[in-house]
């Protein structure tokens, strides 16, 4: 399906209402990961709506949503500690620059070489952490920054820990708000509720978040009542002059300081990273399967830092947690990215109060379930029915994010995958045509298209485990390239196949020997008892 070419607000009806959902996410998010990271709170607000209405125009992602990211908080907070917040924004703008640098090197391509069990594992590894991290919130224990993703907290505690700590904080009224949120959004999900066409305008999450208002409201002067840090909380700006100071220029006197270029790199290679490993994972999210073009994705996140490095706002990347919270409300297209930076832009700036009325237990219902579909025990199922090799690297993600951050995880999960990768090559580096030997048959091994150094082991392994008195042939005519070191490997046993009494042809092998631009095979075709003396078959 192709929405942007029957126009960019095609698909209204459903985008507007996404538009909405994400923008209620979005704002305590920005506000949380900008106090997270030491930042002015508005920074933040910059960053979403930079994210909204400026990277969305230059993207090429339908569904993908930008904005400040979690897992970027742990270069901001020393970087602004040690440059200051001015020179810190020079760097913002500079990391724009090299991932445009990037953009047009094609390093988006990098990419794809995550394993999709890995993406999978990062989707419900995050998902996960938005159920826990959310609860604490729903229970109206609100000491902790929404955008704090990481399991270590600031305030010497962990994930786990404030689970028990909140059963010390229960704030009833914000409780009895989560409640019945979370019981207006089970019930839009309902097939009752989807029958009627009016629900495609009016969401469950957003008649939730006007029910936290209405009951905020009623609480007041009760016993119920809930008090302003269960709040979003916006700054507000009383005049004009207030609203300029809310914008913060970089300095531009530091682009000669080193520490600028080392802070911009960091970022710039980190922040495509998250972007790329986002735009992989959202665009399985995508229930219209299109494909986002990776390497426009970098330009994009560039430009949009450099124009929020301008006016003061925290980097941003493109974000998981917002961009399926836009696709699980139904967005169809790019519009209802863009229509939620521009909401957050409206309401940041001519009303403020109101958003400042949303209790932070409404939001966390609505994240409740999408940390619920991201992490679906369906999934957890659908995974291990493929397999160890498949289940494995997933759950090591999953684990790797809940303990320690988003990408540490998605490091560990990579190790674990490549090291299933090398041991499929040592099991399978050839096909082998007679599983059940008998004495006196034929073996016939069958090397495969492409033969590398990892096939190495396998190859070695296979050939020493070949029963005595054997008619072998190894046929490498289906080999386009094969590894010099298989290639000794092969030499090797042609040497030592009398001593197993072993009758070896080799097929095509002459040709791959004389392709080989750092061996000497000569010898190879040779009786071994008629060969010349060397050591070994390499060099000369």
């Amino acid at each position: 399906m192709s929405t942007e070419k029957q126009g960019f607000f095609a698909n209204l009806k459903y985008d507007l209402p996404a538009s909405i959902v994400v923008f209620l996410v979005a704002v305590p998010l920005c506000l949380g990961i900008a106090l997270a990271s030491g930042a002015p709170l508005f920074s933040g607000i910059i960053a979403g709506l930079v994210g909204g209405m400026i990277v969305t125009l230059f993207s090429g992602s339908s569904l993908g949503v930008s904005g400040p990211a979690a897992g970027l908080v742990a270069i901001v907070l020393p970087a602004i500690g040690e440059l200051g917040f001015e020179v810190f924004l020079m760097a913002v703008v500079l990391s724009g620059v090299i991932q445009i640098i990037l953009g047009f090197l094609r390093a988006g391509i990098i990419g794809y070489y995550f394993p999709t069990s890995v993406i999978k594992g990062m989707l419900a590894g995050i998902g996960v952490i938005i159920f826990l991290k959310q609860i604490p919130h729903a229970f109206g224990y609100d000491e902790d920054p929404e955008g704090d993703f990481a399991f270590a907290q600031t305030d010497g505690q962990n994930t786990f820990s404030e689970l028990v700590n909140m059963l010390d904080f229960i704030t009833p009224g914000a409780l009895i708000i989560s409640i019945v949120s979370l019981a207006i959004l089970l019930l839009w999900e309902s097939k009752f509720m989807k029958a009627f066409s009016w629900t495609q305008w009016i969401q469950g999450p957003l008649v939730a978040v006007l029910s936290g208002i209405g009951l905020g409201l009623a609480f007041k002067g009760t016993e119920f009542a809930i008090s302003g840090n269960h709040m979003v909380s916006i700054p507000v700006a009383s005049d004009w002059d207030g609203v300029k100071g809310l914008f913060t220029l970089p300095d531009f006197g530091a682009i000669m300081n080193p520490s600028v270029y080392v802070t911009a790199a960091t970022l710039a290679v980190v922040a495509s990273l998250e972007t790329l490993l986002c735009v992989e994972a959202t665009d399985k999210l995508d229930p219209f399967k299109r494909v986002t073009p990776t390497n426009r994705e970098l330009r994009a996140q560039g430009i949009g830092n450099i124009i929020s490095g301008m006016v003061g706002g925290l980097p941003v990347t493109q974000v998981i947690v917002r961009s399926s919270a836009n696709i699980q409300s139904g967005g169809r297209s790019r519009a209802s990215a863009f229509l939620h930076g521009v909401l957050i832009l409206i309401c940041a700036l001519s009303i403020p109060s109101i958003l400042n009325m949303i209790p932070l237990a409404s939001l966390a219902a609505i994240l409740l379930v999408v940390g619920f579909k991201l992490a679906r025990p369906s999934l957890m199922k659908a995974m291990y029915n493929k397999g160890w090799y498949e289940f494995i690297p997933f759950a090591v993600t999953i684990l790797g994010i809940v303990f320690t951050d988003l990408l540490k995880g998605i490091g560990l999960g990579m190790i674990v995958a490549i090291f299933f990768i090398l041991h499929r090559n040592f099991r399978i580096p050839f096909f082998i045509d007679n599983m059940n030997y008998t004495k006196g048959d034929t073996i016939k091994l069958t090397l495969s298209e492409h033969v590398t150094f990892l096939n190495k082991a396998g190859i070695q392994k296979s050939l020493q485990k070949l029963p005595e008195g054997a008619h072998v042939i190894l046929d490498a005519t289906r080999t386009h390239d094969i590894h010099p070191d298989v290639l000794e490997i092969i030499d090797d046993f042609r040497d030592q196949a009398h001593q197993k009494d072993i009758t070896l042809d080799l097929i095509g092998v002459e040709v791959l020997m004389a392709r080989s631009p750092v061996a000497d095979f000569e010898d190879m075709f040779v009786p071994p008892e008629q060969r010349s003396k060397r050591s070994r078959p390499f060099g000369k």
